[in-house]
């Protein structure tokens, strides 16, 4: 697998070189994410959060990764692509605190509500288990800490042969938030390590079984933390 140099700009509307590592290959360019890539960004959380695993109808699948694309999306403040060779190969969203909402949709808005209320009616309580898992840990973890912000979510193509994607995305949201503190929320089913390689602490944890349609999968649900520096 080749390594890969990265640049990204600072977001500013200048194309101003705010990092340059130099590698062995070919480049990794970090920059706001086009619209035209939103479906193959939908394509990245199927694979990257192994939806697969949990649904096997395509439809469902299709919907439910637009629904978590729309969602995250409507409330980043950090919305940055990863392209090489101008292939869009990476995403990085985020909310981070005083921010303005880069990307906010009243529609975009409209369809996650629509969603959420079809998801309960058709799930019930199965989907909501993770949610809550979620919600508990973050009220345990703010008892000790104030975070600064989310990474809402990270993903990288699976069938891109450039190595660093994830690191490069990462590297310029840091490089544009020194000194806050962030967490995200990850789960086993996910490459969790990928954040422990990169100075996150495990901060919370909570084991899950979701009830998808009588089918039971069992998760531990994880909240990692970090101090950018």
């Amino acid at each position: 697998m080749k390594k890969a140099s990265y640049v990204f700009y600072a977001f500013g509307g200048k194309d101003v070189a705010h990092q340059i590592q130099i590698c062995e290959a070919n480049m990794v360019e970090i920059r706001e994410i086009q619209k035209q890539d939103y479906k193959k960004a939908q394509k990245f959380a199927i694979q990257g959060m192994h939806l697969n695993w949990y649904m096997d109808n395509e439809t469902i699948l299709s919907l439910y990764s637009k629904y978590f694309w729309h969602m995250e999306l409507n409330r980043a403040t950090k919305a940055y692509g990863a392209y090489v060779n101008n292939c869009f190969v990476g995403v990085l969203l985020a909310d981070m605190k005083g921010e303005k909402k880069r990307h906010h949709s009243f529609w975009r808005t409209i369809f996650v509500k629509a969603f959420d209320i079809m998801q309960n009616i058709v799930a019930g309580e199965g989907v909501g288990a993770y949610d809550t898992a979620n919600k508990e840990m973050f009220a345990s973890f703010r008892k000790k800490q104030e975070p600064d912000g989310e990474i809402v979510f990270l993903a990288a193509d699976p069938e891109c042969k450039v190595k660093g994607v994830g690191t490069a995305l990462l590297s310029a949201f840091e490089a544009e938030e020194t000194g806050k503190l962030v967490y995200l929320y990850t789960d086993n089913a996910c490459t969790y390590q990928f954040y422990e390689h990169r100075g996150f602490t495990k901060s919370e944890v909570k084991d899950v079984v979701i009830d998808l349609n009588g089918k039971k999968v069992p998760l531990q649900c994880l909240l990692y933390s970090k101090t950018i520096q």
